[in-house]
């Protein structure tokens, strides 16, 4: 049997919760994995001014794929406040530590499929089943950002104003920037992710959400690449759609839609809307993939106030260690996972709060388990 490093990252809130009761799942599943692991989140920012230390940057490049829970994140001056003495004042920025994974690791594909299996009651409707692809490292969480804008920048930008522009009368400090960054391997690298899983999987349509008609320069880019990517995969039907258009259509017609592809933040938007219409974030499962390394999480927040309690749903990390299993090539446990975890939703004598049940964290991972 092949064994695997994993990178158990726990984070805090309910993610401690959650991968408890997939640990449960995992190791019914008896495969040969070594969890080893780091230290990630919010107590990290608190204690040392980095929530994404070195040992744990260190450890990610040694190992085979990485589970990750969920984090607390604040604004930078909330985040502050909670530094220890000794760090106050040494110019430390919060930076979300997966955004800094994404880009440090070069983790470009953010794939989120959202599925609505039989029998949850949260369902939109019956037989959704979407995938999201999503580019991870660049557009507007490219992390480039001014508040207060510098002199030259200030300098450089007015002169490329348009003459209406408000906001080139204003000295620097009375607004801010955030540059939002498109390269030409970034968007292309995607939208093939995107195609060859059509193709891969027999999906019959591919669609582009974009804002070209008015972000002319770097949704334009996005755009003109899939239209070329398109070229190389007839058998798929090419679709484009605006951004604030998908939101509507996507609730009207989902079953329009099957595969859909977008920059960074409006993967981020789309997909969580997806993951809402197959029964909310408790379901949302996605993958951060690169060449190298892949980090698997589940799509929602550490929710602070739920921490300890084992209430939330933890379908959304199973699932997310199904995919997993999916990228180490363990694609027949991982169905089993998937099914097991199909089958508990449809019998539903196991519903943890938010599918209006009253079973724990921990019993519906141990339900599961006990299908596999």
């Amino acid at each position: 049997m092949k064994s695997y490093k994993i990178a158990w990252l726990p984070g805090d809130g309910v993610g401690i919760d959650v991968m408890e009761a997939t640990r449960i799942v995992l190791d019914a599943a008896k495969l040969n994995l070594e969890y080893i692991h780091g230290d990630i989140g919010w107590e990290f920012w608190c204690k040392e001014g980095d929530a994404l230390p070195q040992r744990t940057v260190e450890l990610l490049g040694r190992v085979d794929a990485a589970l990750f829970g969920a984090i607390t994140s604040k604004p930078v001056k909330a985040a502050e406040a909670e530094l220890v003495p000794e760090l106050k004042g040494k110019g430390l920025t919060y930076r979300s530590p997966i955004v800094r994974m994404r880009q440090q690791f070069d983790l470009y594909n953010c794939l989120r499929p959202c599925k609505a299996y039989p029998g949850n009651p949260l369902n939109y409707k019956e037989g959704l089943d979407l995938v999201v692809f999503r580019e991870n490292t660049e557009d507007l969480y490219a992390g480039v950002e001014f508040n207060p804008v510098p002199k030259e920048l200030a300098s450089v930008l007015t002169s490329l104003a348009k003459p209406f522009a408000p906001f080139a009368k204003l000295e620097g400090n009375q607004y801010a920037v955030s540059c939002k960054i498109n390269t030409r391997k970034g968007s292309e690298r995607i939208v093939r992710a995107a195609f060859d899983f059509a193709r891969k999987f027999g999906r019959k349509k591919v669609t582009i959400v974009h804002k070209a008609n008015v972000v002319r320069a770097t949704d334009g880019l996005f755009l003109e690449l899939a239209r070329e990517v398109a070229k190389g995969y007839p058998e798929v039907t090419f679709d484009e759609a605006n951004v604030d258009a998908i939101m509507m259509w996507l609730l009207k017609n989902p079953f329009n839609y099957d595969v859909l592809v977008a920059p960074n933040l409006y993967g981020d938007i789309v997909s969580d809307l997806c993951a809402q219409m197959v029964g909310g974030l408790g379901f949302g499962c996605s993958g951060n993939i690169g060449e190298k390394l892949a980090v698997f999480e589940p799509t929602h927040g550490s929710a602070p106030k739920y921490a300890g309690q084992y209430k939330v749903n933890p379908i959304a990390t199973i699932l997310a260690a199904k995919m997993m299993l999916d990228w180490l090539g363990e694609t027949a446990t991982a169905a089993k996972i998937e099914a097991a975890t199909a089958a508990v939703i449809k019998e539903g004598k196991v519903r943890t709060y938010d599918m209006g049940g009253t079973s724990t964290t921990l019993e519906m991972g141990k339900a599961i388990a006990a299908k596999l």
